[in-house]
């Protein structure tokens, strides 16, 4: 299921604001950084409070988990941010039928989870253990998705050049092609294609613990916009909970056969890309760019990103590359040209297509109905990038395992 954690900190008297901010933030890399497993714990935290020195966690543990090893390497690694106490309350999964759990269902509150070091705590002690570190998965050592063939992200360095529309435009060209496709919006903090697709008042069904995705027009979809009240509700959550509602999203859905999954990212190159980047098989990535200078410096970041990661890229999109007046019938080069050129010969990748600015564009999306579902005048754009995408990806497929169980 999934759940909306808040969080409760209230400041101590000793406690300015910004070494409230500082902890905060502290708490949540460790929390982000530390796996049970392959999986972050921030995934399984449902609740948290921090008052001062003293933490609580409310965890969803899975039921081979020791969780008295996971509070003691937690007070480990949190001991040098200020936390002395940790609380847990954990839930683990029912056992199978006949078999025995000598496990908690609660772990009991402690008074220090740090008793052997607090005490010392103001002075330097030179052999205390080092805290216990992993290191984090990379993506040729992610095996394929059993039911997808190819999961394809389509980023930006920055936002506003249009990337939602373009991912929502490919997704249903490649379907157009013959292909069964499906759409993640992993925008966690703007979540736009349950409007753009139209199916904005549609919430997605549970099955077995899982979610079963939308239909929007054929495509399986699934948004956290989706599962919020409103249009107008915020998501203002830390790093590590957005993260974990990503791999949520992908993780617990049931995905149908698909040829590809096309996941729409947030602009920028934070916790979410650098998760996915861990935690997700990637075929690829498409970079969205406008032809102006500053949307090519951050798309240029973007790129090395994945370079970084080992994700291949597909080629870049450069969107309003030309803009023809309704009036005059005038074409002007309004953001520059020759961005997207310039970083597909920087960086040896295909320069996938050029998009106008025109306004049709936005209307359609706008309307819930895309350029490529209409067949519109600027379908045909969208439909060269989608057969340019298909022309290569091949070569990066990764190996499935039909054996592979979820």
């Amino acid at each position: 299921m999934f759940n909306f954690m808040k969080k409760n900190k209230p400041t101590t008297k000793t406690e300015t604001p910004q070494q409230q901010a500082e902890r905060d933030s502290a708490v949540d890399k460790v929390l982000l950084g530390y796996e049970v497993g392959t999986i972050s714990i921030a995934t399984m935290v449902t609740g948290l409070e921090r008052n001062g020195e003293e933490l609580t966690l409310d965890l969803r543990l899975p039921q081979d988990s020791n969780p008295e090893t996971i509070q003691q390497e937690l007070g480990q690694l949190l001991h040098p941010h200020g936390i002395k106490t940790i609380h847990m309350n954990v839930r683990l999964p029912a056992p199978a039928k006949g078999a025995g759990s000598t496990l908690p269902k609660q772990m009991p509150k402690t008074t220090d989870a740090m008793a052997s070091q607090s005490k010392s705590s103001d002075h330097a002690n030179t052999n205390s253990e080092p805290p216990i570190t992993k290191a984090a998965p990379t993506q040729a050592s992610l095996a394929a998705h059993p039911r997808i063939r190819h999961i394809i992200v389509v980023a930006s360095g920055k936002g506003g050049v249009g990337k939602s529309t373009t991912t929502v435009n490919i997704a249903l060209a490649l379907q157009k092609l013959g292909n069964r496709v499906g759409v993640l919006d992993a925008d966690i903090y703007g979540p736009s294609m349950p409007t753009m697709l139209g199916v904005a008042d549609v919430k997605p069904q549970l099955e077995n613990e899982q979610f079963v995705p939308v239909d929007a027009h054929g495509m399986a979809m699934l948004s956290i916009g989706s599962l919020l009240d409103g249009d107008n509700t915020p998501v203002a959550w830390r790093g590590p909970k957005a993260t974990g509602a990503l791999m949520q999203l992908y993780n617990q859905t049931n995905w149908p056969q698909l040829d590809y999954l096309v996941i729409d990212m947030p602009p920028g190159t934070g916790d979410i890309q650098l998760t996915l980047a861990q935690r997700i098989p990637v075929t690829g990535a498409v970079i969205v760019t406008t032809p102006q200078h500053i949307a090519l410096l951050d798309a240029q970041k973007g790129v090395e990103m994945f370079n970084k990661t080992n994700i291949p890229v597909l080629g870049v999109v450069e969107n309003m590359a030309l803009h023809t007046c309704s009036n005059c019938h005038h074409t002007e080069a309004i953001f520059g040209t020759g961005g997207g050129e310039f970083i597909a010969e920087q960086y040896h990748v295909p320069l996938l297509g050029q998009l106008p600015l025109a306004s049709g564009i936005r209307a359609q999306v706008d309307k819930g109905e895309p350029s490529v579902l209409v067949d519109d005048e600027f379908a045909p754009y969208y439909l060269s990038i989608a057969k340019n995408i298909e022309a290569n990806i091949n070569k990066f497929a990764k190996p499935i395992d039909n054996k592979r169980i979820f």
